[in-house]
């Protein structure tokens, strides 16, 4: 078995037209983040933990923002790559577990598509919640949208 931890934080856009996308979810509510890709914070953070867990590195090294084949890409895109790294890797996921940390727009009624979004795309249960950071900080001050993740993966039989 192997544990990976992933963090990821974009900050929100000045642009109205900007979609907001939360664990593959388009959120209506938005603004928007900005990002290199869809900026889909809950997704980057799922990604990085499972690259870590198997010892892959980041979405940074591998899917650079210098690669301009990954500009604007949607994070379905780099889920379903990660996943296909960490099964070439002779691993699949156990489980997952994701925590968005925003002050709006409330998530609550987004969190079930979320969850069963992500589970289907990495073959395994990925639980998804949501907090505030209690008006703290620049997340506190609507400045951003941030997420944390862990990924247990284990070996192929």
């Amino acid at each position: 078995m192997r544990i990976g931890h992933g963090i990821d934080v974009h900050r929100v856009s000045d642009d109205p037209t900007r979609e907001l996308w939360l664990g593959l979810v388009f959120i209506p509510e938005g603004p928007g983040l900005v990002g290199h890709s869809d900026a889909d914070v809950a997704t980057h953070a799922l990604c990085d933990a499972l690259l870590g867990a198997a010892n892959l590195g980041d979405l940074g090294r591998q899917f650079p923002d210098t690669d301009v084949q990954f500009a604007g890409t949607s994070s379905r895109r780099l889920l379903d790559e990660t996943v296909a790294l960490i099964l070439a890797e002779g691993l699949r996921v156990t489980s997952a577990d994701v925590t968005i940390i925003a002050e709006r727009p409330r998530l609550a009624v987004h969190m079930p598509l979320m969850s069963s979004t992500l589970s289907l795309v990495v073959g395994a249960l990925v639980t998804v919640k949501a907090t505030t950071s209690e008006g703290l900080g620049a997340l506190g001050r609507v400045e951003g949208i941030g997420a944390t993740a862990v990924a247990l993966l284990e070996e192929i039989q």
